[in-house]
């Protein structure tokens, strides 16, 4: 960049041009040549100071001559006199000129000439300020708001105090009212388990809890019915409490019961809403968001209608009630009887548990309440080819699974989708069925995803359930308990142990209790057994990748590049395999397809793989979850997973440190 600072140089260049001339005097009792040389230097010396001393105020003239043309007014007292801080500068960003308001309130009174505008407007840079409507600055203690004009030789800056109008406007956003709604997750379950005393010491406590926090939240608390809580509270303090990732939810935690079973609570924030009732109404959404996640956490409804998720580190809470399965069972059987044609659909790559569900249904539909259906599914892709066979075989000549173009034309305004085993509108076996299909009913178990089918007119979503065909096999005993026949029955079977890891992870009651109804209709565990039975290339496989892994802070990371068939099988069973070694607390499998890279997660509860798979854009449960990374090689797949792995790490030492 060409600078022009002669004028503030040129003393020191006059002045080291006298002490050279002094010099050649000392030096003509030495010898006359090098007194005439060195005069002669040091008079050149001054002559180009003097010109570039010439030019430099000629350049400031026309600078001045600019900036009064572009601010119309007629002579340079009215600019000098402007109440507005304004400076002209070269092309280059030297500043050229100030005017008396400018070097009294910003600069203070220094003489500016020659320094970088940037000084004054970092971190933009002199052509951003030009083109933007206004820029945002901070000078000391005051704030500016920067507007910049164009000149023939350079440009010419406003800077507007606006500092007060700012403070303003900061006070209103951080004082807006919050509505936050917070409900109390295992009341029931801990008061089922303790006695009247206890149960009260620990609602006590619990509500304690929750209304010293409003407290410091400079809010107030008030009790609802439900045990849920309604807290006001303002943005400052709802950001402050973000920066301490919600310690409340620890501190919650802390409260136990004698048998040591911790109390938890969920938490609702509607941020950013136009009105006290536009929050109150986002604080339910966000609520029923954290519920649905399997509670103990806290969901941030913003203005975007995005969320922020904090917490979520325990597991969910079996729920044993069984009245919400019987109404809908109840009002599911309605709509089915209001339906010309019923179509039941997976996720797409299908495994045991959704393929198991779907039978079920077909099941419940078909043969107890008498109705066409049909198994909305790809062959080709999906993961349960061994159920698919065994139903063809029973069925004979009725057919049971279609292709998603074989039932788009069967579609009418009086159809119904039953979508098992997913709620994501993006992870269905068909994006076209569900756009086609007016009616849609949604069964699933997976923690709640912001994206999710909103438009179903049955929601059955249960994340403390640990499959789907849980759920169907419990609402197939209230829509017709003699429908399943043993096929069904060990597809159901099959659904289960898959995502409950033969019975080890997330199993409650109510899993055994889904489990002997299903043996009683019949279910040959042997039977079950060779279901989950593999090729010897799918075996070879899983051995391979469960061989080839790595140990990452108590993580198992595989990755496989090789073509193998039935990778996605291989995958899954590879990721379970890697729990079983020592030390590991969660399994990663990655594996490429294309242009995109899968990852298969597995935990034992210790490790949320949900919400690592979340920042990945994926989903699922806190033991089970995935991903798929589009225009991704493995090797970058990898390093983002290890990144996420990072953070989380971090921000669980924070906690435990915190």
């Amino acid at each position: 960049m060409k600078r022009r600072r002669i004028w503030i140089s040129s003393p020191v260049y006059y002045a080291l041009a006298v002490a050279m001339l002094l010099m050649a005097g000392v030096s003509l009792y030495w010898s006359p040549v090098a007194f005439v040389v060195e005069a002669t230097l040091a008079l050149a010396a001054c002559i180009m100071i003097i010109i570039g001393e010439k030019r430099f105020k000629a350049h400031i003239a026309s600078a001045v001559r600019a900036a009064k043309n572009v601010l119309t007014v007629h002579d340079y007292q009215a600019l000098e006199s402007f109440s507005i801080p304004v400076v002209a500068t070269a092309e280059e960003g030297d500043l050229v000129w100030a005017n008396e308001a400018f070097l009294q309130s910003i600069s203070g009174r220094r003489d500016i000439r020659g320094d970088d505008i940037r000084r004054y407007i970092y971190p933009k840079t002199l052509h951003q300020v030009a083109t933007d409507k206004g820029t945002n600055v901070s000078i000391r203690d005051r704030e500016y708001t920067v507007h910049a004009v164009q000149t023939i030789r350079g440009y010419v800056l406003y800077f507007i105090d606006d500092t007060y109008f700012k403070e303003i406007n900061r006070q209103y956003n951080e004082k807006r009212p919050v509505v936050a709604l917070m409900a109390f997750d295992n009341r029931e379950e801990l008061a089922r388990d303790s006695s009247g005393m206890e149960d009260a010491r620990i609602a006590s406590e619990v509500e304690g809890a929750l209304t010293q926090w409003a407290e410091e939240m400079g809010g107030f608390l008030k009790k609802l019915s439900g045990g849920r809580f309604l807290m006001l509270t303002d943005e400052a303090h709802i950001v402050a409490a973000k920066e301490k990732r919600f310690e409340i939810l620890d501190k919650v935690r802390e409260i136990k019961t004698q048998e040591n079973r911790r109390a938890t609570v969920s938490i609702g924030v509607g941020r950013g809403a136009s009105s006290l009732a536009e929050s109150e109404h986002w604080a339910r959404q966000a609520l029923d968001m954290a519920l649905g996640r399997g509670g103990d956490q806290v969901a941030v409804k913003q203005k975007d209608d995005t969320y922020e998720f904090f917490g979520g580190l325990s597991k969910g809470v079996e729920k044993r009630d069984k009245v919400r399965t019987r109404v809908i069972a109840a009002t599911l059987s309605d709509h089915v009887n209001a339906s010309d044609v019923v179509l039941i659909m997976g996720h797409k790559f299908s495994d045991l548990d959704s393929v198991g569900a779907a039978v079920g249904m077909w099941s419940a539909v078909t043969k107890g309440l008498g109705h066409e259906a049909y198994i909305v599914i790809d062959r080709e892709q999906s993961l349960a080819k061994q159920i698919i066979s065994s139903m063809e075989k029973v069925a004979q000549d009725r057919q049971i699974f279609i292709s998603p173009w074989e039932a788009i034309p069967m579609i009418t305004v009086r159809s119904l989708l039953i979508v098992v085993d997913t709620h994501s509108p993006s992870f269905v076996e068909s994006p076209d069925v569900l756009k086609a299909v007016q009616r849609v009913v949604v069964i699933d178990h997976h923690r709640m995803m912001v994206k999710h089918i909103d438009n179903a007119i049955v929601f059955y979503h249960e994340p403390y359930a640990s499959s789907a065909s849980e759920m169907v096999a419990e609402l197939v005993q209230y829509i017709s308990g003699n429908c399943l026949g043993r096929v069904e029955a060990e597809a159901l079977m099959a659904g289960i142990m898959l995502d409950t890891k033969s019975f080890v992870l997330k199993t409650g009651v109510r899993t055994f209790e889904a489990s002997a109804y299903l043996r009683r209709r019949g279910a040959d565990t042997v039977e079950v057994k060779r279901l989950f039975s593999n090729s010897i290339d799918t075996y070879k496989a899983k051995s391979q990748l469960v061989s080839s892994a790595e140990i990452y802070n108590n993580c198992a990371i595989a990755c496989s590049s090789e073509h193998i068939p039935d990778i996605r099988v291989a995958s899954a069973q590879a990721a379970d395999e890697l729990l079983s070694i020592q030390g590991v607390t969660a399994s990663f499998v990655l594996f490429q397809i294309g242009n995109s890279v899968s990852i298969s997660a597995r935990s034992l509860g210790d490790v949320n793989v949900q919400i690592l798979m979340e920042a990945l854009g994926g989903g699922g449960h806190l033991t089970m979850a995935g991903a798929q990374l589009e225009n991704s090689t493995l090797r970058d797949a990898r390093q983002r997973l290890i990144s996420v792995l990072n953070e989380q790490l971090e921000s669980a030492t924070q906690r435990d440190n915190g």
